[in-house]
């Protein structure tokens, strides 16, 4: 039987005005990720060791982070941030609640999975996955896809919800 290990350190900060996060339900969403990693990461890649922290933000506030440390001013869904697992940090994933909502109207989609995919995605960046060429853009898709047939079927995609919001159920 493989060793259990303590699950990693999640920080979960929502700074987004009118979004309700359920941080254990987010704690749990990276918990069942660090487990499938072997399954999830590229092959010869692993996610980084260390305290892994989630921020959920606005499309402003986002779009100034992307400003910042990328030099684009426009909107984006998700920025993931390297850490220093010497240092005891994974990363960082900072996510779009207002872009997710627009994403899952337009597409149909449930916000509350689109939300999660976005998490997803960061996490999967932070485990080797890259998006920038259409081959590896291709991998991390089905990544992305394998991970969110793993949390759906454990029920564990966090229940997020954005007051004032019609959202698709």
């Amino acid at each position: 039987m493989p060793a259990r290990h303590p699950p990693r350190p999640v920080a979960v900060a929502n700074r987004h005005p009118r979004l309700r996060v359920p941080r254990g339900s987010v704690e749990r969403l990276v918990a069942i990720l660090d487990a499938q990693a072997a399954r999830l990461a590229p092959r010869g890649s692993s996610m980084p060791a260390g305290e892994l922290s989630v921020v959920f933000l606005d499309d402003p506030a986002l779009a100034t982070l992307h400003a910042d440390f990328l030099r684009d001013p426009s909107t984006t869904d998700v920025i993931t941030f390297e850490g220093a697992p010497a240092l005891g940090v994974a990363g960082e994933i900072c996510v779009s609640a207002d872009t997710a909502l627009t994403y899952a109207r337009r597409h149909e989609r449930e916000f509350a999975s689109e939300l999660a995919l976005y998490v997803v995605h960061g996490w999967l960046h932070l485990a080797g996955h890259d998006d920038l060429e259409p081959l590896r853009k291709r991998a991390m898709r089905r990544a992305e896809a394998r991970a969110m047939r793993m949390l759906t079927a454990a029920g564990a995609v966090p229940g997020f919800t954005l007051a004032n919001a019609r959202q698709r159920r």
